[in-house]
């Protein structure tokens, strides 16, 4: 199945500007009647720099919709993403906003990038107002929420997702579309993450839409009591669907379980070029790469460079000796993969193990290690009444 297209534009609405006062320059009597260059640039949606129509603009009286923000760690050509924001658009009673990763960070847990600089560009995702960075995807709702990217700083729900695999247990921890929806909790807005129990071999990209099918409602029935002020304060939900999301067994409450996957690294080989380009999740834009360029012009860094571009990198291990001048340095080359562990929990109120038995899992996303007693009390009140509701 072909996933909905998402495309970058490449006109900024600054170029535009520039270019339309030039022709009005150039030509004073166009647009007086007179023949000659019209000094209206005629841009198409796909080249004005701005997301294509779908009644996501102001002028679509979006002033009344709710504010929706989509973000996600799998990156903002990832399936799940696009099916999510298609759907969400497609309800047309929504002002759905993008902003994601421009590759992915799948495990990017909770990091921000300090001191970086952060590149932003316009997509169009489905028609919504979209945006690509350079960062993760806390970056992503920090800067959403920041309001210095969007016109409004607060949207009503923020949702990360859908991310390819599971985020039950302790993957909580390392996951990137988890913390986007911390992220958001934080800030005091409610949020939930989805998850798709992807499983290598049998899972395909159509499963996507199937798991924003089920998830619907959901997100619905989160957007409806938070705008009559009944959603509880400072609730954000993790959402995990099974794999196959059409024959769920139904939504179930579940308890965030101690299910860990083990980090497994190898070394590998191969020299530095080889090994960045393996590990690299998509090349850089050309504003980050002048931005790399400003980081890196000191002298020193400089001449490490013209050196390594006239030879080859030499991998050398040797035992380095306090004191001697010529110390080589040993370079070695790593990767490492999640490991899925056998777990013994057989509670069938923990998330994994609703998961496995074909549920679609809904638990509270603790802020810390531990909720707080009344917004778990609430959390889960409003969780089983949504359900009782939707069946």
């Amino acid at each position: 199945m072909t996933t909905p297209a998402v495309k970058n534009n490449f006109l900024p609405p600054g170029l535009v500007s520039n270019l339309q006062q030039l022709l009005a320059n150039r030509n004073p009597a166009a647009g007086s009647g007179n023949d000659g260059i019209s000094s209206k640039l005629d841009i198409s949606d796909d080249d004005s720099g701005q997301p294509s129509s779908s009644g996501n603009e102001p002028g679509d009286d979006n002033g009344s919709k709710p504010i929706i923000l989509v973000t996600n760690s799998d990156g903002i050509e990832s399936p799940g993403l696009s099916y999510l924001v298609n759907a969400l658009v497609s309800e047309g009673i929504y002002n759905v906003n993008v902003i994601a990763p421009q590759s992915d960070k799948s495990a990017a847990g909770h990091s921000v990038s300090l001191k970086e600089t952060v590149e932003v560009v316009t997509v169009d995702v489905n028609g919504a107002v979209a945006y690509e960075i350079s960062g993760t995807p806390v970056d992503c709702v920090s800067l959403a929420l920041s309001g210095a990217l969007f016109s409004w700083s607060k949207p009503l729900l923020v949702i990360s997702g859908i991310n390819k695999g599971s985020s039950c247990g302790h993957r909580m921890f390392y996951s990137g579309v988890v913390a986007g929806a911390r992220e958001a909790s934080i800030n005091g807005v409610p949020s939930m993450s989805i998850s798709l129990n992807w499983k290598k071999d049998v899972s395909q990209e159509s499963d996507f839409k199937d798991a924003v099918t089920v998830c619907l409602p959901l997100i619905n029935a989160a957007i409806r009591d938070i705008e009559k002020g009944i959603f509880p304060k400072g609730l954000s939900l993790n959402v995990e669907v099974p794999t196959s999301p059409l024959t769920n067994k139904g939504l179930k409450v579940t308890k965030q379980s101690l299910w860990r996957s083990t980090l497994s690294w190898q070394a590998i080989s191969g020299t530095r070029h080889q090994a960045a380009s393996r590990f690299s999740g998509s090349q850089l834009g050309l504003g980050m790469q002048f931005a790399q360029l400003s980081r890196d012009a000191s002298a020193a860094g400089a001449a490490r460079r013209l050196a390594t571009q006239k030879k080859n990198i030499e991998i050398v291990e040797s035992v380095g000796v306090a004191g001697k001048s010529d110390f080589k340095r040993t370079v070695k080359y790593f990767r490492v993969e999640m490991l899925d562990k056998d777990q013994e929990e057989d509670n069938e109120d923990l998330d994994f193990r609703a998961l496995e038995n074909g549920f679609v899992a809904v638990s509270l996303l603790p802020l810390s290690a531990h909720l707080d007693s009344e917004t778990e009390a609430a959390g889960l009140d409003w969780i089983s009444s949504a359900l009782q509701v939707g069946q």
